[in-house]
């Protein structure tokens, strides 16, 4: 049986096929395997372009092409009998055009009479591997040619596909349930947060009850820090461009930058913390016993996203980092990552995230023109960061391609609610910032050294995180993090001097609590179960009498108890960050 890739790949060809019989003017261009099935990119402008509707019929024509689909062929062959193969097409022209200029080997696929360009992986005999109830065809979107926007607008036609009709079923079914969970959709019902048009694109506006979640995620991080070392800096939010020149952030990020003339000097809004850091650092003068040096700071940086990326709160151009740089000798590197590794298990055992999670060991590929550093300082990064993780007995594999520009990295993958992958905290070895700054420390020997410094971020970005957190709860936060934890609801007018007392108490004991008095009950109770309020409390003539309260929970619990008890139990569960 073929890889689920080779499978997803094949498929790729199958619907380039079908859609040529349907669109005979169509030129394909090109057409992978993703995680989740594939995708075509096609040239439509010569002709009638399909749309959401149309995918029906291209789908039931590849189910008849694949029947004819036996066997795969391939041949290897000149630049020139390629062009003359794919003549007309100008896309494929230029893919063989770099390929020739590369000197790699042009190799053509075919398979049921379609031919294309292609480096190979497929299914070798699709009818009898492919599962015709296993596929289906997405969506149609638009994409840049080689996602460039200086190219032409071309057709993106996605198709999911899997091992199985039920691992099919399963993915549809989380997809249904990943559209009920939209941040967005709760976040405008919830008021968390909001974008405005005349603010811009990607730069979202927290709402107060948004700032309540972000303000605890922020508090809770800070909490694992204060008492491993870790000390609160500040750093502006731009910076000369000689700092990112001399930092390589410049050249990396280039349009990604937003630029900022002054008066007399050219600035940049940072994209990153750490080469502010690397200043503090070197503003002190540190010997090998005041080693390890760590910073910790929740800091804003820019980027201009391209706005066809920019959704809600995961792809914003306002990224907010829980960031974090410590400054250690090479000996010290294992001890450093273990801490980390060690908040990050608790951190996300806290959001219910730790089961099934697994660690991308992210290290160089062949083109070192894309790193920074001799080759080493990068063998002694990616070993030290192996060793960490197999001492600290990490689920990790090692993934060529994933390193930054600076160095390698461990990248945390945790799934959500709906099984859903995010890459969240991450940590990176770097021993080429302090080259670059020349930083030092004294050594025993007293003489200067260079530390290493690892760059860590336990959520990512807070608003990314948010959104994720948002989806993963699906707006019912835990009671710690709930921007109101208990709403007061009396029956009737006669009940509002004894439900204003209950929520002054629960306030004066630090309890997000609110008293809602207006419309009618029932409505009251709809737009609590809208708000997602952990507890709300309904005081009528019985809880006045026996000055009581009733006590209901989301879930539909329920209790009459005394307020004290209730609001120790409350405090325990607030203070425990309980995810119950």
């Amino acid at each position: 049986m073929a890889e689920i890739e080779h499978i997803r790949h094949t498929l790729a060809h199958l619907m380039a096929a079908a859609v040529r019989e349907i669109y005979p003017f169509a030129m394909p261009t090109i057409g992978p395997a993703i995680d989740t099935g594939f995708y075509y990119d096609f040239d439509f402008s010569g002709g009638e372009m399909p749309n959401d509707e149309s995918l029906k019929e291209i789908q039931k024509k590849m189910k008849k092409l694949l029947n004819v689909w036996t066997e795969f062929s391939h041949e290897e062959v000149s630049a020139t009998k390629a062009r003359e193969v794919f003549a007309g097409n100008q896309f494929k022209i230029e893919l063989i055009d770099n390929l020739e200029k590369e000197g790699a080997t042009i190799t053509l696929y075919t398979c049921g009479g379609f031919t294309d360009l292609c480096r190979g992986g497929h299914a070798e005999h699709p009818n009898k591997e492919i599962d015709t109830d296993a596929f289906q065809l997405d969506k149609v979107a638009g994409a840049y040619w080689r996602g460039d926007e200086k190219n032409p607008m071309l057709t993106r036609i996605y198709g999911l596909a899997f091992e199985s009709k039920e691992a099919l079923a399963a993915h549809l079914t989380q997809l249904e349930e990943a559209k009920k969970r939209d941040h967005r959709k709760i976040g405008a019902e919830m008021k968390l947060f909001t974008t405005s048009p005349l603010v811009g694109a990607g730069l979202p506006l927290m709402q107060p009850n948004g700032m309540i979640i972000r303000k605890e995620i922020e508090d809770y991080l800070w909490s694992l820090h204060k008492n491993k070392g870790y000390s609160r800096v500040w750093t502006p939010h731009l910076a000369k461009e000689d700092l990112y020149i001399t930092s390589g952030h410049a050249a990396k990020f280039g349009d990604e930058l937003f630029r900022v003339s002054g008066k007399e000097e050219k600035f940049f809004m940072k994209p990153m913390n750490c080469p502010h850091h690397m200043q503090i650092f070197a503003d002190n003068q540190f010997s090998y016993r005041d080693m390890p040096i760590r910073y910790f700071e929740p800091a804003t940086v820019y980027r201009d996203e391209k706005s066809g990326q920019l959704g809600g709160l995961t792809r914003v151009r306002a990224i907010t980092q829980d960031d974090g740089h410590l400054f250690c000798r090479v000996g010290q590197i294992n001890d450093e990552v273990s801490t980390i590794v060690s908040i990050i298990k608790e951190f996300y055992t806290t959001m219910g995230m730790m089961e099934g999670y697994w660690v991308s060991l992210s290290v160089r590929d062949a083109d070192n023109s894309k790193y920074l550093g001799t080759d080493e300082v990068w063998n002694t990064a990616e070993k030290a960061l192996e060793d960490a993780a197999k001492s600290n007995d990490l689920n990790y594999k090692r993934v060529e391609g994933e390193a930054t520009f600076y160095g390698p990295k461990l990248d945390f993958m945790f799934k959500d609610a709906i099984g859903r992958q995010w890459q969240l905290a991450t940590i990176q070895c770097d021993f080429n910032l302090p080259e670059r700054f020349e930083l030092s420390y004294i050594n025993e020997a007293g003489e200067k050294e260079r530390p290493v410094v690892i760059h860590r971020a336990i959520s990512g970005s807070l608003e990314r995180f948010m959104g994720v957190m948002i989806e993963h709860f699906a707006g019912a936060f835990p009671l710690w993090m709930a921007p109101v934890q208990v709403r007061v609801l009396p029956v009737s007018e006669k009940h509002t001097e004894y439900a204003a007392a209950i929520t002054k108490e629960l306030k004066e004991n630090d309890i997000r609590a609110d008293l809602d008095d207006t419309d009618s009950l029932g409505k009251r109770i709809r737009n609590m179960k809208i708000a997602k309020v952990p507890y709300f409390i309904v005081v009528g003539d019985e809880e006045v009498a026996a000055k009581t309260i009733t006590v209901e929970n989301r879930t539909g619990g329920k209790k009459t108890e005394a307020l004290e008890l209730f609001i120790t139990k409350l405090k325990t569960d607030i203070s425990t960050r309980s995810l119950s």
